[in-house]
């Protein structure tokens, strides 16, 4: 097995494009702005490791899970999500309480983790990444795929903090709510029309 730079940035470019716009960067930025970031990219990148492990190792058997489930559960994570940010960005004028942030490493990893694992099967950059480990090798597919990912979350986290940093914490978790619950929505779209 050679280690073809080529096959590396190829698979980065492709995944790193068709990420950018996904829901799963939206959902990146709108955690970030209510939890740890540093927890949040390192809850999305395992996410995005076993999905890229998954799609390398067994990208044929992905077309058979059942896609309506998986939305289904996938539209309800993002549901809960604007629940939780429209409930924090909807407290009293307190600031001190409605700006705390969520801190804990488990509680940010998990919903970090989960959130993006349940959203990303069967999506198109889980289905690019087995179709170039097919043709161009599992080792460059996996690490150039991998690299495209946690960067596009880490962006993701970097604008979610600027946007928190210049904005009222409570304006950001309404507009974090509202984007999570499009989401919730697009992803139930996708489930009865996909």
């Amino acid at each position: 097995m050679t280690l073809d730079p080529l096959a590396i940035l190829t698979a980065f470019g492709l995944i790193f494009l068709a990420e950018l716009p996904d829901k799963t960067m939206f959902a990146s930025l709108a955690m970030g702005t209510r939890m740890r970031p540093l927890y949040v990219w390192i809850g999305t990148s395992t996410a995005f490791i076993v999905h890229v492990a998954l799609a390398v190792g067994a990208g044929s058997l992905l077309s058979m899970l059942p896609n309506m489930a998986v939305k289904l559960v996938s539209a309800a994570l993002f549901a809960f999500g604007a629940v939780v940010l429209l409930r924090s960005g909807g407290d009293e004028d307190d600031d001190e309480a409605g700006g705390k942030t969520v801190t804990g490493f488990w509680p940010v990893f998990g919903t970090a983790f989960m959130a993006v694992f349940i959203s990303e099967w069967g999506d198109l950059t889980q289905i690019t990444t087995a179709n170039l480990a097919a043709t161009n090798g599992w080792l460059p597919t996996a690490i150039g795929s991998a690299a495209a990912l946690m960067s596009v979350s880490a962006l993701a986290l970097v604008v979610g903090r600027f946007i928190a940093k210049r904005v009222p914490l409570k304006t950001v978790q309404r507009v974090g709510g509202v984007c999570m619950a499009g989401l919730a929505v697009w992803t139930l779209i996708e489930a009865f029309t996909g």
